[in-house]
Formats: structure tokens, C-alpha cells, sequence
């Protein structure tokens, strides 16, 4: 039964983000606009080689060089970059380097010119070593060895392999199955993509380290670097109050914020390092490439009673995340087993990009349950209606699950029944053809703080510990605030992204800002509600509990004539100050999860080869939506995303030298306007019990059905299953001659 939407006066409604004069007008102040006296530029040297041991470095000619304040290496700056490798320590210059961009040397100096011009001095002599580039290949005895403990990226706790998982019995579940189909599906490495390059501050005072960091997450990068540079978390400063994009990219401390921090202590002066755009595709991580096997079993009606999957995925030189695949969350599996080998090989880093280990998955899963459904004679709407997920793992119950409105509304607004038809059966040059996938993400409350600071002035001052990455965190948090306090949002202002100022925050990363920041603010508000009430009791001639706050006036609930200001209310104390720390957790036996189901239409050229996305729909059960103006944006954002990993992205690495050959923009083939279409975007809004006002994730979930669903609408138009991403014109064109 669905739960009726609550009327808010502020939640809910399309809200211009509360920073967006300062956005468009340039006076937000990214970190790559932060200007320091006396700052130093710095610049990075990599290896040219996917695997070689240093057997020196000469960096005498660099020094002399004017200019030049600071050269630092793996002789003189042996710092540990903890959460770079989680099986094998790393340091931010390695000794092996293991991969084409692996970082040797950086230098600071009075410009960047000079920088880049004292790096062509640096003399290093290399013994090279073998090397691998692909994960089945290092997965082979004879493979060169690239971590100490081997190629499979073994470690602990999350980081463990295999990774394995099961429930059910897969044997009787394949016995009971009238039919068994297996299948084979590849995604590739590609970049994060972000616009803002990665750069970061440092400088010293009185031994007090302070980062003005490009991070999703000020709280985790002040711990990081505390622990790798042996300092107390006090003589730590992270700064972040504007940061442009990083899909899981800059959350924690990267070895860039180490080197301007080691660059800054070497040469007594603060350092700004800041990545070329090559370096930011080579230099960090992207999402992992995998190799999927998939073997389901199904019953005459299509119904699902068996799956398993093996799969290799390719983490490069260190394991920053786990490498796991979740395509398979949104169906119902009554019987499953997977082991995935996460695996090391001599190229870029794979890690968490935008819902880390779902769209390559759900490529993947969707694609094969499409394809099920054409050799049974279903059609896949049906297909994935009778199989969507109902319970998680079969058991436990999700806090709210709407992902059955979401697919018949989905199919109702792009005239799924009047447009579907047999795959291939399009004709004419230009090849029409339409698909769907599901999709979503993982959603949880979690620990979070906030404060919130009643003034005398009726204003409210919120601080909280939010990075704004382009989400609209911090104006998720003021309208949080207002409608929780019951004032007017032009009376709140946020203070955030700074750890000498602001609370703790988890990080603007796996969607968790609104559910555990958020729900902080909640009871910080209601904290200073409480006190608000006691001020303002006396001067009513009522009992606190006898009152109530709404746009910004505190009144008798049983008389509202009679009522003061909050100013007033609150001018006899000074200022209240609200606070909270919050660590809510769901009852046993209950998750949570967004869910979405994606639609398109594609035109598919059988003579080029070329695929326009020419409709896309996309609907969202993601709880209650607080802000619905950036709330629609993030949508349009992660299908965007989705069709670039579907259609053209991959860094492709050269299979004889194991050099990146795309490592920007232009080669990388990253979307733009002229290849998205307008993205229709529906919120089935049913409050969840647990999510702040009934929220839920949404900044996760929309990438995750885009790959899969642009693949399916492919098949559709042209008969013919790509089991590769991207799905580019040549591989279309291969497959029809086949």
C-alpha cells in the first residue's frame, strides 16, 4: 500500500540552488581558484613504462633550474598513501612502478611553466620488467607478478577475493529449470570524467597542516592524511566549500593533496599541484572493466529460478575498491551464487565511478534477460515485470519498494505496447528500436552531525561538514533545515566543507548525504526547537510543549493569535545553538534500496553504424524528493553518463607498450549536448519510513539501468545481441554481417 505524500512547505518544491548567484557570477571559490602569498605551482612526472624498477634518479640538473623550489621522489618522500591499495601498500611514488602514469617525481616551482620545464630534467634510469595487461592473462601461473602477493587482489574484510556470494540451492534451482541459457557479456575501463581537474593547496603554519582539497569528503581526507603523515587529527585542516564534480573520484585524501603537502614542507612555502587533464584520466582511477559469465535458469514463463555468475574484474596496478557486481539486485533470484576475482594487472586503477559495481552489471544481467526473453517468444516487458526484485535475497523486507509502478509508468509514457516489436523487425535504412532495464541503488541511514544556530535576528546558521559536488547538498540541507524549524529558507544559511569549523560528514559519496547528514539536521533542528520552546514559554504565559514554529513566528498551538518572532522569541537568550549526532539504523531483517525502471528509443544507422538515442524516460521511485530541480538534473546527469559507458567511452590501452592512447576529452568521446536527448524524468514519490521527510538515494540510481536499457533498445533495432561496451558503429556493423 502506498503511503500518501505529506504537503511541506518547503520540501519538495523546485528550488534554485542557494549558492547559485555565486555559482554563475564566478565568486564561488573552487580550489583551483585558491591564491596563497608566496604560492608555489607544482607539476607531476610518470612512468613511461607499465612496469619497471627505478634504479636512480638524478634530479640535480631539475634543482638548478630557476625557479624550481622543491623536487620530491620515492628517496626523499616516502609517504604512505593508505587508501590508494588495500591489498599491498602503496606509496604516492612507487618503487616498482606498475603502470603507464604510475607518479615518480613532482616539482614545485615559481610557476607551472617552470614546473613542466624542470620536469624534462629529471633524470631516471628504469629496469624494465614484465608485464600484463589483461586480467585473464594474470590470472595464468607464468603471468608476471605485479603485487607481492600475487595477481589476485586478496586483502581483507570487503577487499577479500574471490568475492563470493549465495543463497538458495543452485543446483536444484537449474534442475528445476525448463530451460538454461549462458552467456558471456565485457565492459571496459573508463575515466570519472569530471570537469574540474584534481588540484589541491597545502601550506604549513606552526606545523599545522592545511589542504584546500578538490574532495567529496573533508572529514575522510582530514583522517586520511592524520594517519598517513603520523599528525594528530588537530594539526589537520581540510577545506572544500566548492568542488566540481567527481562521481566517486576525490572522496578521501589522493597522493595529490600528499605531494602539495610534501611539496609545501620541503620548500617553505604553500604549493598548488594541479593535474593536466591527462594526468586525471591516467594519474586516477576509473570504473573497473569486467568479464561476466552468466548461467540463468528459467521456467517455461520466463520465470527465473537459477543464476550464477563468474567474473574477472580488472582493478589495475592497486585495489582502492572492491570490485564487485550488483546487476542482479533488482530481480527476484530464488537460487544464486556468484565469485568474482578481482585482479591486478600493469594498467590505470579501477575504482568507484557512480554507483561503483552496478551499470557495467546491469549491462551485463539486462541484456542476457532481453535476450532470454527473445529466444522464449516474452516480451521483455513482461520478462522483467515477473522477475523484478520483491524481497532482498528472497528474505528480508525493503523499508519501500515501488519498482513495479515505476515500470508500468514507465512503459504508459513511452507507448511501450503500441511501439515494441520483434527485434530486427525495423525496416528501412535508419532503424528504429526500443528497451528497458532496471535499476537503483543501495539506501541506508547512517551517522552524521549537525549544528544549527538560532539568532537573534530570527536568522538560522546551519553547519555541517557537506561538500557541494554538484548535487545541491548544501541547499538539500538548508531546505532540510527550514521545513524541520519551520522557517522561512531565506532565513537559514549554511556553513559547510570545513573540519576546523564544521561537524563530521560521512562524504558526498554512494548517495548517503541526504540519509545521514540530512536526518542530523533533523534532530538538530528539533533540539533547537525544544529550546526555542522553553525561551519562548514564559514570555507566551504557556507551557513549552504548548507551542509551535512555522514560517519563522512562534505561537500558541490552541490560540495562533497569540505568537511572537522567532527573533524575538529567542533575543532574552542571545542565541540557541541546536545540535545532533545521529547514527539511525534499520530494524532487523529490513533494507533499503531505491529503485528505477529506464526506457529508450534508439534510431540505429544499418549503414554507418551510428546509434541516436532519440527518447529517453527515465522513473524513479527515490522516496520523497526534496529539492525536485536538482533532483530531476542528477537524473539527467547519470543517463547522460549512462550513454557515453553505453556508446563510446573506454580508455583503450595500447596492447604492445601498455600506454593509455585517449587519456582526454576529445579521444575519450565523452557525450555532449549534441548526442543527449531530452531525458523525461518521473518521480513515483511514496515517503520511505526511515529517509529523512520519506527521502531516499538519488544521485546513484540513474546511471545504473542507462547502459543496459540503450543496449536492449539497440537489439531491438537491429536483431543483433553486442556483448561489448562501448556498443560503437564498427561493432554494430561486424555484427550484421555475421
Amino acid at each position: 500500500m502506498a503511503q500518501a505524500q505529506k504537503e511541506y512547505s518547503v520540501v519538495g518544491k523546485r528550488i534554485p540552488r542557494v549558492d547559485g548567484f555565486e555559482r554563475v557570477t564566478g565568486q564561488a571559490q573552487y580550489t583551483g581558484d585558491v591564491q596563497l602569498p608566496g604560492m608555489l605551482y607544482a607539476r607531476v612526472l610518470r612512468s613511461p613504462h607499465p612496469h619497471a624498477k627505478i634504479i636512480s634518479i638524478d634530479t640535480s640538473k631539475a634543482e638548478k633550474l630557476p625557479g624550481v623550489k622543491a623536487v620530491i621522489h620515492h628517496e626523499n618522500a616516502k609517504v604512505p598513501w593508505a587508501s590508494g591499495g588495500h591489498t599491498h601498500q602503496r606509496f604516492i611514488f612507487n618503487n616498482p612502478v606498475r603502470f603507464v602514469g604510475d607518479a615518480v617525481a613532482a616539482v614545485a616551482a615559481t610557476d607551472r611553466h617552470t614546473a613542466e620545464d624542470a620536469l624534462k630534467l629529471i633524470e631516471v634510469k628504469y629496469e624494465k620488467l614484465p608485464y600484463v595487461l589483461d586480467a585473464n592473462e594474470a590470472l595464468k601461473p607464468d603471468a608476471p607478478k605485479i603485487a607481492p602477493q600475487g595477481n589476485l587482489s586478496v586483502g581483507k574484510g570487503s577487499f577479500s577475493a574471490p568475492i563470493q556470494e549465495s543463497w538458495g540451492d543452485l543446483d536444484k534451482g537449474f534442475k528445476d529449470a525448463d530451460r538454461i541459457f549462458e552467456d558471456t557479456y565485457i565492459t571496459k575501463h573508463h575515466n570519472n570524467a569530471q570537469m574540474e581537474r584534481r588540484v589541491s593547496v597545502a601550506k604549513w603554519d606552526a606545523g599545522k597542516l592545511t589542504v584546500y582539497a578538490s574532495t567529496q569528503g573533508i572529514s575522510n581526507a582530514r583522517t586520511d592524511i592524520a594517519r598517513d603523515f603520523n599528525l594528530p587529527l588537530s594539526r589537520v585542516r581540510v577545506i572544500c566549500k566548492y568542488m566540481g564534480g567527481g562521481f566517486g573520484n576525490k572522496n578521501q585524501a589522493q597522493d595529490y593533496d600528499y605531494m602539495a603537502a610534501m611539496l609545501a614542507k620541503q620548500s617553505g612555502q604553500p604549493v598548488k599541484l594541479e593535474f593536466t587533464r591527462e594526468d586525471d584520466f591516467i594519474g586516477m582511477h576509473g570504473r573497473w572493466a569486467t568479464e561476466q559469465k552468466y548461467k540463468i535458469g528459467v521456467k517455461k514463463d520466463g520465470m527465473i529460478t537459477a543464476v550464477q555468475l563468474d567474473a574477472v574484474a580488472n582493478m589495475g596496478a592497486y585495489r582502492k575498491q572492491s570490485g564487485n557486481l550488483s546487476g542482479t539486485d533488482f530481480y527476484s533470484i530464488p537460487n544464486f551464487k556468484k565469485i568474482i576475482l578481482p585482479v591486478h594487472t600493469n594498467t590505470v586503477v579501477a575504482a568507484n565511478f557512480r554507483a561503483p559495481s552496478y551499470p557495467q552489471s546491469v549491462y551485463a544481467f539486462a541484456s542476457f534477460l532481453d535476450n532470454i526473453a527473445h529466444e522464449m517468444g516474452i516480451n521483455p516487458l513482461d520478462m522483467f515485470m515477473k522477475n523484478r526484485v520483491q524481497k532482498y535475497k528472497g528474505k528480508s523486507a525493503f523499508s519501500s519498494n515501488y519498482l513495479e509502478e515505476c515500470i508500468v509508468e514507465g512503459a504508459k509514457r513511452i507507448a511501450w505496447n503500441d511501439k515494441w516489436h520483434k527485434p530486427g523487425a525495423s525496416t528501412g535504412v535508419i532503424k528504429h528500436g526500443i528497451g528497458m532495464a532496471l535499476g537503483g541503488y543501495q539506501y541506508g541511514p547512517g551517522l552524521g552531525a549537525a549544528a544549527i544556530r538560532i539568532n537573534p535576528d530570527g536568522t538560522a546558521h546551519v553547519l555541517v561538514g557537506v561538500t557541494d559536488i554538484g548535487t545541491g547538498a548544501k541547499s538539500t540541507m538548508a531546505i532540510i533545515a527550514a521545513e524541520a524549524l519551520g522557517v522561512p529558507l531565506k532565513q537559514v544559511e549554511v556553513t559547510h566543507g570545513d573540519t576546523d569549523v564544521t561537524p563530521y560528514s560521512v562524504g558526498e559519496s554512494s548517495s548517503r548525504t541526504t540519509g545521514y547528514t540530512g536526518t542530523a539536521v533533523i534532530a538538530a533542528a528539533e533540539d533547537a526547537r525544544r529550546q526555542i520552546f522553553n525561551v519562548a514559554a514564559p514570555q507566551l504565559k504557556v507551557k513549552a510543549e504548548e507551542l509551535d514554529l512555522r514560517d519563522g513566528e512562534v505561537f500558541v498551538k490552541a490560540d495562533p493569535t497569540q505568537k511572537l518572532s522567532l527573533g524575538r522569541a529567542v533575543s532574552r537568550s542571545g542565541e540557541l545553538i541546536g545540535r545532533a549526532t545521529t547514527n539511525p539504523r534499520f530494524k532487523d531483517d529490513v533494507q533499503g534500496k531505491s529503485f528505477a525502471a529506464h526506457f529508450a528509443e534508439v534510431a540505429v544507422d544499418s549503414v554507418t553504424g551510428h546509434v541516436k538515442v532519440t527518447r529517453y524516460v527515465a522513473v524513479h521511485d527515490s522516496g520523497t524528493i526534496i529539492n525536485r530541480l536538482p533532483a530531476e538534473s542528477q537524473v539527467k546527469g547519470g543517463v547522460t553518463q549512462g550513454i557515453g559507458m553505453a556508446l563510446t567511452e573506454e580508455l583503450i590501452i595500447d596492447k604492445l607498450t601498455g600506454i593509455p592512447i585517449n587519456p582526454n576529452y576529445r579521444d575519450a568521446k565523452v557525450p555532449t549536448h549534441l548526442e543527449t536527448p531530452e531525458i523525461e524524468v518521473i518521480f513515483v514519490e511514496h515517503p520511505d519510513p526511515y529517509g529523512p521527510f520519506g527521502g531516499k538515494v538519488v544521485g546513484e540510481p540513474p546511471i545504473t539501468p542507462a547502459v543496459g536499457t540503450i543496449a536492449n533498445a539497440i537489439f531491438n533495432a537491429t536483431g543483433k545481441r553486442i556483448k561489448e561496451l562501448p556498443i560503437t558503429p564498427d561493432k554494430i556493423l561486424q555484427a550484421r554481417l555475421v
